[in-house]
């Protein structure tokens, strides 16, 4: 696993997280074209906030995490796309 070195320290419960690259294919092998792919639903932690006094944090940098269509917030540090999320926006570790 390749270490991301990001300046940015998500604060509190948030986390920042590396989307997975969209599909291109189906699994039938038709080639999925740029209009009609959609938002990946899952990525890696990057970073991690401290969480907050009586809810520690359960994720932790490298895990594969599933999320909602429309959580976070675009970021764009150093020309590479990010999402900061809270925790709570993350449905599962996978």
């Amino acid at each position: 696993m390749a270490k991301v070195n990001v300046n940015v320290r998500p604060l509190a419960d948030r986390v920042l997280v590396e989307p997975a690259p969209a599909e291109t294919k189906t699994s039938g092998g038709i080639i999925i074209p740029d209009t009609a792919k959609e938002k990946p639903m899952r990525g890696k932690i990057v970073a991690v906030g401290n969480g907050k006094p009586d809810e520690p944090m359960t994720v932790k940098v490298g895990d594969t995490v599933l999320y909602g269509k429309y959580a976070g917030t675009e970021l764009t540090v150093e020309g590479k796309e990010y999402l900061i999320m809270r925790e709570s926006d993350i449905y599962a570790i996978i």
